[in-house]
């Protein structure tokens, strides 16, 4: 599968890959096994805020992380140096999602990341995760997920 040409079929270009914010870089690649530090939700007009449960429902939350899941594939296609067909398979995805005390649909809201890396990548996309609620995020993104995946 040509990874770039699903990406283009689906209509989605990957962004530049955002430098880190911090003292951290943005991937690790140790053996065959990528990183990925922690992508916050933006898209092309900017950052995505909010809380789930508060002011932002279900369904934005979703947009918020696959624009994660976007980051995500940007810089593991940097890590690749610009090959993402070297990609095996997504290993792990860690999120945190903004939320109030009484939301409890994480897990839903995750979906966004989870669904785009099946329908980009197939079985090759299907991974463990872990969905959890924040009471707040840098820059008051909604979502931020993090990132293991396997590459040849």
């Amino acid at each position: 599968m040509d990874i770039e040409a699903k990406l283009k079929d689906l209509g989605i270009q990957l962004p530049s890959a955002p430098a880190p914010a911090a003292n951290y870089v943005p991937y690790v690649v140790v053996d065959n096994m990528v990183y990925i530090s922690g992508q916050i939700s933006a898209g092309p007009e900017g950052l995505i805020t909010g809380k789930l449960g508060a002011d932002m429902d279900v369904a934005a939350g979703q947009k918020a992380a696959r624009q994660c899941a976007i980051a995500l594939l940007a810089q593991l296609k940097a890590a690749c140096d610009g090959d993402l067909n070297r990609l095996k398979r997504v290993v792990k995805l860690g999120a945190f999602v903004n939320s109030t005390d009484s939301f409890t649909d994480q897990p839903q809201v995750v979906n966004g990341a989870s669904d785009l890396m099946v329908e980009v990548l197939g079985d090759a996309g299907r991974h463990a995760r872990a969905a959890v609620s924040s009471p707040a995020l840098p820059l008051g993104v909604a979502v931020e997920i993090d990132g293991v995946f396997q590459i040849s």
